[in-house]
């Protein structure tokens, strides 16, 4: 068929609807003849619109439209199945899609989901007030349609806020060393050592929870971090590696830790080298259900404010450390952390190094410890003059 301009036209065709209206249809490069998915009010428009998919077929920029008519929810689901992710990512990223991507897009196809859909999304979960959970749900979702993208399923990621996966945390509160002393007493017997090496660890919960007896040297007083065992969503303990290449490390403890270590090695832990180091009322490996109860009673009694949880141990002992003279290579080499920067993330604080930390983290805490006490002295003392006169 001729175009109007009285040449053969040599791709795709066109044909006049009963309605008026032209039809235009082209070859993929596969050779199956598709339609446009709309019609033209003249011959012109539909054919420009055949010529731009001949330059589109031509340049290798041509896709097929049916490609993106797959399910969000599929897809999404595949996603997560394909990657060799731990469990407590793969835990997070179904949460996150149930909680906040699938009540949205889980009916759509991924060509459905346009940048003004994704806008309205994240506006709406932001009226909620849940803005971390939103930028983790931003960061999969664009993640996923990033991998559509590279599959040839959609032209272009559709996620295009600038700064939307972006986590805004705020600062983190610390304790000090009497309100670290205050949470071991108050926490209990079994936990209090665990309070301890959390702060001047600094260690996580999920080593803590991992920690075997035979990571215990009491002769050099140190631990040594070799696996995590986090608590799933399930209750159940997901045993594996640590976070990062650096969360495998040795960790020389400050001496006034000592007699702590001692005592609850005695009273505690289990028996034989892979004997747990903490272990439940029962006998049975804790539960972070049973201990947060515990934590959130001692942290009332000290008075510490709710948000305070026990991850902040670290960043108390991180700063107690930075205080005492360690440099940020000393404090991320003793809590087992990576530098975003691959330049520093294969550097190691030596051995040495790490024992004059633990003595200066020893030092800085028995001087706050007997600051402390004087000053309870001298208040007791003041109390007792008062009554005298």
């Amino acid at each position: 068929m001729a175009n109007n301009r009285g040449r053969r036209r040599r791709f795709g065709a066109i044909r006049r609807l009963p309605s008026g209206r032209f039809q235009a249809r082209y070859p993929g490069p596969d050779g199956v003849m598709r339609p446009a998915p709309r019609t033209f009010e003249t011959m012109t428009e539909a054919d420009d619109w055949l010529a731009e998919k001949q330059t589109e077929v031509r340049k290798g920029d041509w896709r097929d439209p049916e490609a993106g008519a797959v399910n969000f929810r599929v897809y999404a689901d595949k996603w997560v199945e394909d990657r060799e992710l731990g469990v407590l990512t793969v835990d997070l990223y179904r949460y996150l899609l149930d909680a906040h991507l699938l009540p949205t897009f889980g009916d759509d196809n991924l060509d459905e989901i346009t940048p003004p859909r994704v806008r309205a999304w994240r506006t709406e979960r932001l009226r909620t007030g849940a803005k971390t959970a939103t930028a983790k749900a931003y960061r999969l979702l664009k993640a996923v349609m990033e991998t559509a993208v590279d599959d040839e399923l959609i032209r272009r990621n559709p996620c295009r806020i600038k700064g939307a996966g972006a986590e805004k945390a705020k600062e983190r509160p610390i304790a000090t060393v009497a309100q670290v002393d205050a949470l071991a007493d108050a926490i209990g017997v079994r936990w209090r050592l665990m309070v301890y090496l959390g702060a001047y660890g600094p260690t996580r919960p999920e080593e803590l929870a991992g920690l075997r007896r035979r990571d215990v040297d009491l002769d050099a007083l140190k631990v040594t971090i070799r696996v995590a065992e986090p608590e799933r969503t399930n209750g159940r303990r997901a045993p594996g590696e640590t976070k990062s290449e650096a969360g495998v490390r040795t960790i020389h403890l400050p001496s006034f830790l000592e007699r702590e270590v001692r005592w609850h090695m005695e009273s505690f832990a289990e028996d034989g080298p892979d004997g747990l180091v903490f272990v439940g009322e029962r006998g049975a490996p804790f539960r972070r259900s049973t201990f947060g109860r515990y934590w959130r009673k001692a942290r009332a009694v000290v008075g510490l404010p709710s948000n305070f949880r026990f991850y902040d141990l670290r960043h108390t002992g991180h700063t107690l450390s930075t205080r005492s003279g360690a440099t940020l290579k000393d404090t991320m080499t003793r809590a087992g952390q990576s530098s975003e920067k691959a330049a520093m993330r294969y550097q190691h604080s030596e051995d040495a190094r790490q024992q004059e930390v633990a003595g200066m983290l020893d030092r800085s805490v028995r001087k706050a410890r007997r600051a402390v006490a004087r000053k309870s002295k001298d208040q007791a003392s003041g109390t007792d003059v008062a009554r005298d006169d």
